[in-house]
């Protein structure tokens, strides 16, 4: 017990002595010092923003001892101005700013402090809701407008300011940090430098975007410099991986030839270290002398010696490779190409093989080369550590009406690197079933991989991303997952979209590929890391050094063979303690083991889904027609005889109310009884909702408007207009916030809901994603066409507050604020998903309108505790 309480004792001493010494080697230029001028910070509040209309924020001005009214002053403009400007919080600005101009390593600066807007409740129990994710973590110039156009022209009034964009900076951290970097990049004629701590440069609202926007502008950089502090255990979670996402944009800031520098620091997702670096950073900042970050990427050629597994072994039984006749392409017209099938020795008619599929398959099938696949797959497939598998080799297309000549008039690129089912298409429309007139192949998908290098590995991820119930293992080395055609969103797509049942293989090393498209070694962790965080089966190999080449890929394919064969299928490993207070993250959603259900089937056609508030469920078989409950214990009932596109009930819950557009009317139905009233006509509604107060709100989506109506009176008034084709629409659980999809538009909208359903404060808070348009063009080093409408259509919310909008590509979730949570694919890709509701005993159950058939999932939509 003595001893116990020595050690105790001595713990204590030490920790005593930490914070002692903390306190000593605290930056001088963070603490208060004598006989330096303290400048003078006063505070005010703005509230008349047209750019993001019913916000107010407070916001608080900094102006030095030094500034004199007739010598413009430089200026800093911070986010998350509350915790910048306090001076006894991490970052202390003040206090810095007035030890560094004293010290004249900063000029005289006006530093201005501002808060992300708050759209203030006005509905008697609902609650503010913050518009801070929707500020700081879109892209495009909102910000920037509201910054220059609105907000500084308020806060400096009276003060002389510089207009020189070389002596105006901005700074933030997390969300406002890479909202500083988007400030300065829609407008470097206002602001020239930036100083991000933590920065999300992940896809919150898009931000992953900007490493492959900054590799394009290298031949006209924009005249910013860039100062990037993150941890390296900062967050990885639904939205990204920070410290991957700033290391990816540094290495972009360099290849682009930007003034940066990069911290990479202890700790994770705070601002200790940032503020601790603080001084250092903004002596960086203001020096244009001060040299930028240098991290240079080395190739090597280790010694190569090809795996035991590739090397033919006496006594193992070969397969044979045959060469097929020439393929001219329907898929990819005026296209031919060379291909051949590898079939294993142990290839029996009457037991259909497994089947792989190699890109470039010339380089593959080589037995001298890194891959030999034949000669790998020979001595696998005699051991047993893979089933005897069939494998294809394929090349790229080439221009049947030009010669043959290396690197020119190659499909390769359009083909291996578009995003989409075209190339998916090509191999299940045309060459499978070619190889299925020789060979028996399994129609287990468990028993399908595709694999290939560089262009042809995010190629066959493609594939499998695109048709799971064909392709369930890929195979990936030195995978090209940048942007020669928009492979760069992939780790997006991974972290928000319903976890798809895929193996993956991947390697790469840290020589491979920087260029003007990417940078491939971070682009693969990225990739990987997304892989991982969504419970994907995936293994990742990783080596220094080597370069865009076989070396490394080949060296270790039989081990990928082995583990990418494998018969056990691990548990996924879910890890979502990244995930931050207001994450809502398809996995803690998704229940494992839970699909979709068919509940309804044969219908005409499903809509208007809606719920009572014992969970029962209402819907409508439009072309019947039929308005039908289905009972919590599965029962159904046919409630009346009517074709409506919304149900919803009264606020008291007495009546339905539906839409009956094509008699120009909305009308109530009694359940018990089944009678129907006209409660409003001369209107074309779609959809509805009823607010606390009892005001019904339709969109009429031909009119481009919300109606209100007064149920009482009839009485109809048009609250908003000006979106294109307002469609589903919902009110958050406190009544406060209306949300209306765009079946015409890229985003749903939000309205603060205000006494008798008056709108206000309405932005385009959910940014939905968009389908590629197949038959779009897809440009070298662009994105792929994207269609320009969502079809977005009804909505839900569930009890945490998530906003279900259906789509053309599935069921988008936003979490209350707006950010997108992920997307629950359809069921049926060819069949219209109209609506959706959460119903069920416990509203925890998702039921969707598709076409023919209503479907339902149990979710768990209380976030875990």
């Amino acid at each position: 017990m003595k001893s116990l309480i020595r050690r105790l004792t001595v713990l204590c001493f030490l920790m005593l002595a930490m914070v002692v010494r903390a306190e000593a080697q605290e930056h001088p230029d963070r603490v208060v010092q004598p006989d330096v001028p303290q400048g003078k910070v006063t505070s005010g509040q703005f509230n008349d923003s047209k750019v993001y209309p019913g916000t107010k924020r407070d916001f608080s001005v900094y102006v030095p001892a030094q500034y004199k009214a007739d010598e413009p002053a430089a200026l800093m403009v911070f986010m998350d101005g509350g915790g910048y400007s306090n001076t006894k919080g991490g970052f202390r600005v003040p206090i810095v700013f007035d030890n560094l101009i004293h010290q004249k390593k900063m000029p005289v600066t006006i530093a201005v402090f501002v808060n992300p807007g708050t759209v203030a409740a006005t509905a008697p129990g609902a609650k503010d809701r913050s518009n801070r994710s929707f500020e700081y973590d879109s892209m495009g110039d909102r910000y920037a407008s509201f910054m220059v156009d609105e907000f500084l022209p308020v806060a400096l009034k009276g003060l002389n300011v510089t207009s020189d964009p070389a002596k105006r900076a901005v700074c933030g951290i997390s969300s406002s940090g890479i909202c500083a970097f988007t400030l300065a990049w829609e407008k470097p004629d206002q602001f020239g430098k930036v100083l991000s701590h933590i920065g999300s440069f992940t896809n919150i609202r898009g931000g992953w975007a900007y490493p492959g926007l900054v590799r394009k502008s290298k031949d006209k950089p924009k005249a910013i410099k860039v100062y990037l502090q993150d941890g390296r255990e900062d967050l990885n979670n639904l939205h990204g991986n920070w410290p991957l996402g700033n290391q990816d944009l540094a290495a972009a800031l360099q290849f682009a030839g930007y003034k940066y520098k990069l911290e990479m620091t202890a700790g994770g997702h705070s601002g200790q270290f940032g503020g601790e670096l603080l001084p250092d950073a903004l002596k960086w900042l203001w020096d244009d002398k001060a040299e930028s970050t240098n991290i240079p990427i080395v190739e090597t050629k280790p010694a190569w010696e090809p795996h035991p597994d590739a090397v033919a072994k006496e006594g193992v039984p070969k397969g044979t490779v045959e060469q097929m006749p020439e393929w001219e392409s329907k898929v990819f017209a005026g296209t031919i190409r060379d291909w051949s099938v590898y079939v294993p020795a142990q290839y029996k008619s009457d037991k259909p093989a497994a089947l792989m599929v190699f890109q470039d398959g010339e380089g593959m099938k080589n037995v001298t080369g890194r891959w030999r696949v034949p000669t790998v797959f020979d001595n696998l497939i005699a051991r047993g550590d893979m089933p005897p598998t069939i494998a294809v080799f394929i090349n790229p297309g080439h221009d049947k009406s030009k010669p043959r000549e290396k690197g020119r008039h190659s499909n390769r690129g359009f083909e291996y690197d578009s995003l989409g089912d075209r190339y998916v298409r090509f191999l299940l429309e045309e060459i499978i079933p070619e190889v299925r007139k020789k060979y028996a192949i399994s129609d287990d998908p468990e028993l399908h991989a595709i694999g290939g290098s560089s262009s042809g590995a995010i190629c066959a991820f493609t594939a499998a991303w695109e048709r799971t119930d064909f392709f369930r293992k890929v195979y990936s080395s030195v995978g090209s997952f940048t942007n020669l055609r928009g492979g760069n969103v992939y780790p997006s797509l991974v972290r928000k979209t319903e976890p798809k049942p895929i193996r993956v293989y991947m390697a790469d090393t840290s020589g491979d590929v920087d260029n003007a498209f990417g940078s491939w070694p971070w682009a693969n962790q990225q990739m990987a890391s997304a892989l991982k965080y969504a419970g994907y089966d995936v293994r990742f190999d990783w080596a220094e050094g080597y370069a865009h080449n076989a070396d490394f890929g080949g060296a270790k394919f039989p081990e990928a063979m082995k583990w990418l064969w494998r018969k056990e299928t691990p548990t996924p490993v879910l890890d979502t303690k990244g995930d931050l207070g207001g994450d809502l993250t398809l996995l803690n959603l998704l229940i494992r083991g839970e699909f979709w259900q068919p509940v309804a089937e044969g219908l005409g056609f499903a809509d208007a889904l809606c719920a009572d508030k014992s969970g029962n469920v209402f819907f409508c078989d439009m072309k019947a027609p039929s308005i039908v409950r289905i009972g919590t214990d599965g029962t159904r009932k046919e409630i009346a005889k009517e074709s409506v596109s919304g149900l919803e009930f009264s606020s008291d819950g007495s009546v339905l109310y539906g839409c009956q557009g094509t008699k120009s009317r909305v009308i109530s139905i009694n359940i018990a009884t089944g009678e129907v009233k006209v409660v409003a006509e001369g209107v074309k509604p779609n959809d509805l909702a009823v607010t606390s107060d009892g005001f019904i709100l339709i969109t009429e989506t031909g009119a481009s408007q919300v109606t209100r109506i007064n149920p009482k009176t009839g009485e109809k008034q048009a609250v908003d207009t000006g979106i294109s084709k307002p469609n589903g629409i919902a009110l958050s659980n406190d009544g406060g916030t209306l949300a209306v999809s765009d079946y015409g538009g890229a985003s749903t909208w939000t309205f603060r809901v205000n006494a008798g359903a008056v709108l206000d404060a309405k932005m385009p808070t959910m940014p939905m994603r968009l389908a590629i348009d197949p038959k779009g063009e897809f440009k070298f080093n662009e994105p792929p066409p994207y269609v320009t409408s969502s079809r977005g259509d009804g909505m839900a919310v569930d009890k945490a507050g998530r906003f279900y909008v259906t789509s053309d590509l599935g069921v988008q979730v936003f979490d209350p604020t707006g950010r997108p949570c992920g997307v629950l694919p359809k069921v049926d890709k060819d069949q219209p998903l109209t609506t959706c509701i959460l119903a069920g005993p416990d509203h925890s159950t998702l039921y969707i309108a598709h076409g023919t058939k209503i479907y339902r999932r149990k979710l768990t939509v209380e976030k875990p505790k």
